[in-house]
């Protein structure tokens, strides 16, 4: 992504905090065990504003400063280090590759980084896991605070910067939706490769090696989240990880895999049959969670509520329950008092970006948020009945012929200015393209 795209985040992010100054840390370096580490993955908003890729950094963003608007604080070049863990950008690389008007060594920070809050009139900082150094800014904020009465200048105050942030991040750039299309198009490549590998006798973990290897074969990052490779009731499980298991004829397998590029995220879910064909109960409920799933895309539009695509996936799901003898009542009932929920207990949907489950608000109060262009939504209904299925008191029994299928259908939809875009209609979902 061009440095020209994230000045432009930075100007607009700049004009809302007006005289304050933003702070962001970014993410820290996790130990998986002992020393090993895990692979390094920036903080979102950290990355959105700076596309710096290394830990131990702060980004400080001051628009009332003469000359200072964007300070960034690094680890320094060093031999020894380097030869260990990887090369650094160093100071002087990282004002002329990222744009600061200003760096120094992460080193300097107490020092110098009074001079860039002490005008400003409050503080934009997220108080994370850092609990080090969210002292560190709560110390000099007080320390200003002191001074207040007698300069007339300082922070007041402290506040969240994700609330000004989060509402750019989620309407989508050009430069963002191709790099979503990216990861979509090599994720829809995986999930062809696991249409085809789905045979009896077959391991779930083989088709989660093969599509992770796609993943990377193709540029990506790799997995945008702990792939899920479910067969047999193991698709009841959310989820599950294992990933362990030999798939046998007449089950199902559900595949719920993404591909990271860039640090943008696509998200698909396929439910297949693994000997080809569906059972007469199998189809029966995919076609229901399908007919669900299209009934909730039909709700992402511009201006429509947050909600109307979940409450469509609901109803359908209820209706369609309720038909089959799984659920009996009053639908009204069912719905407000959430009786559905052992078949179907989770959201139809989430924002999706340089986070899986991204940034946005659904919901102030009693109003819910509307989808507006430019933002990108998951669409997944499911239904799931565990072995142990235990049904919503006064909701009759599941025979056995119902039990041990998970189904769950997931598209990545992008919001349009006359509709909408499934991102990932390329990996098909019908019964006939299941079943070939």
């Amino acid at each position: 992504m061009m440095q020209s795209e994230f000045r432009q985040r930075r100007e607009q992010f700049m004009a809302k905090i007006g005289t304050g100054t933003a702070i962001l840390r970014s993410a820290p370096t996790a130990v998986m065990h002992n020393d090993v580490e895990y692979n390094f993955r920036q903080d979102s908003n950290f990355f959105y504003l700076t596309g710096f890729n290394e830990a131990d950094a702060i980004a400080v963003l001051a628009p009332w400063h003469e000359t200072h608007k964007f300070v960034l604080f690094v680890q320094p070049k060093d031999r020894d280090k380097e030869t260990w863990s990887g090369y650094r950008i160093g100071v002087d690389a990282a004002k002329e590759q990222y744009g600061a008007d200003e760096a120094y060594p992460i080193s300097e920070l107490d020092e110098k980084l009074t001079q860039y809050v002490e005008k400003a009139d409050r503080i934009f900082y997220h108080l994370g896991r850092d609990r080090t150094f969210n002292q560190t800014v709560l110390d000099l904020w007080q320390r200003l605070m002191t001074t207040y009465e007698k300069k007339g200048t300082g922070p007041i105050a402290i506040e969240d910067p994700a609330l000004l942030l989060h509402p750019l991040r989620q309407t989508k750039s050009a430069s963002e939706l191709a790099l979503m299309r990216k990861a979509v198009a090599i994720a829809a490549e995986a999930h062809h490769l696991a249409l085809e590998m789905r045979k009896p006798g077959c391991y779930e973990y083989e088709i989660q090696a093969e599509m992770e290897r796609l993943f990377r074969l193709r540029g990506g990052v790799g997995a945008a989240y702990p792939s899920i490779v479910a067969s047999g009731a193991n698709a009841c499980i959310l989820h599950y990880t294992e990933n362990n298991r030999q798939m046998q004829d007449g089950e199902l397998l559900l595949v719920d895999a993404g591909c990271s590029y860039d640090y943008y995220n696509s998200d698909i879910t396929r439910t297949y049959p693994v000997g080809n064909q569906f059972t007469a109960e199998q189809k029966i409920l995919y076609e229901l969670v399908l007919k669900a799933q299209l009934n909730a895309i039909e709700q992402v539009q511009p201006n429509n509520a947050w909600n109307l695509f979940h409450d469509a996936s609901v109803r359908t799901i209820v209706e369609g329950l309720m038909s089959l003898g799984l659920l009996q009542g009053d639908i009204e009932e069912i719905i407000k008092e959430e009786k559905y929920k052992p078949f179907f207990m989770h959201g139809t949907g989430h924002w999706l970006g340089l986070d899986v489950h991204d940034v946005g608000i659904r919901q102030i109060g009693e109003t819910w948020q509307t989808f507006q262009p430019g933002q990108v939504v998951t669409v997944e209904p499911g239904i799931y009945i565990r072995p142990d299925f235990q049904p919503f008191e006064g909701q009759p029994q599941v025979p056995d012929r119902w039990r041990g299928i998970g189904i769950r259908i997931e598209d990545d939809v992008l919001i349009t200015e006359t509709g909408h875009d499934v991102l990932t209609a390329a990996v098909p979902k019908t019964v006939e393209a299941m079943e070939r």
